[in-house]
């Protein structure tokens, strides 16, 4: 029975001695893939980044649309301040804001597209 038992506790140590061996690595392996998963998919990670950058680019795209219009205003802007006055601005919104026209005007009226006789039945 000694034999039995000696073998026994050298298996049991042995085992023992293997189990330790391997856990060290295992939970090495497990802590370096939980870093790992999120320096890519985590809320500052690889993935997230890229979404980031994919909306600075389309605010970026929106802040130069909006950024030509606010020149484009400042220009119609200027030639209606008084020392750089452009009569025919000043006369276009005038129209536009009162809704009225010139005598002289020439209104040409067009049909629209849904109605009889229109230019593109007649084709």
């Amino acid at each position: 029975m000694t034999i039995v038992t000696t073998i026994t506790d050298a298996l049991g140590r042995a085992a023992m001695r293997a189990l330790r061996q391997t856990i060290g690595p295992a939970i090495g392996a497990c802590v370096v893939g939980y870093f790992a998963y999120y320096a890519v998919q985590g809320d500052r990670g690889l993935m997230a980044m890229k979404h980031l950058q994919t909306e600075i680019a389309e605010a970026e795209g929106i802040l130069a649309q909006v950024t030509a219009e606010r020149e484009r205003m400042e220009r119609r802007a200027l030639l209606l301040r008084s020392d750089h006055l452009d009569l025919d601005v000043l006369d276009e919104r005038a129209r536009m804001m009162l809704n009225l026209n010139n005598p002289r005007d020439v209104i040409i009226k067009l049909p629209s597209a849904g109605t009889p006789g229109s230019a593109s039945e007649n084709r």
